[in-house]
């Protein structure tokens, strides 16, 4: 091969490789079988004693506790783009601090834009927010 066309491949290679390797920027994320727990919501703690969760239990599913219901739904994945879609959830009553999260954490998802796994930390971009919904893995 000449060294012209090397030079005019090479590029090309290399951003075929970046896409294949995991966590690249721009790669998607295998997600299913996943699970995560809620630490910061758009730059605020999570309450602790609640717990609430995001699992991928197969691909196009995400099911969770949104710290007062169990939710259920479907998301899609492009890349990093990913949509929440229509949310089903269990009807608890919820008061005070754990029913406010569950209000912001379950708007949020519904306005979520990117997502990206960075080692054992799910990040996820909402519209709106300066800082992402940042979760921590607590299922492989």
């Amino acid at each position: 091969m000449s060294p012209i066309r090397i030079a005019l491949l090479l590029p090309v290679f290399a951003g075929l490789m970046a896409c294949a390797m995991p966590g690249a920027p721009g790669a998607t994320p295998n997600l299913v079988g996943t699970e995560w727990r809620l630490q910061d919501i758009g730059g605020a703690p999570a309450l602790p004693e609640v717990q609430a969760t995001l699992a991928f239990p197969e691909a196009g599913r995400v099911a969770g506790f949104s710290s007062c219901n169990r939710f259920f739904g479907t998301y899609t994945l492009v890349q990093d783009k990913v949509a929440f879609g229509q949310m089903g959830m269990t009807r608890m009553a919820c008061m005070g601090p754990a029913g406010e999260q569950e209000t912001r954490y379950m708007a949020a998802l519904q306005k979520a834009q990117t997502l990206r796994v960075d080692g054992s930390t799910l990040l996820i971009a909402v519209q709106g927010q300066d800082k992402p919904l940042r979760f921590a893995r607590s299922k492989p």
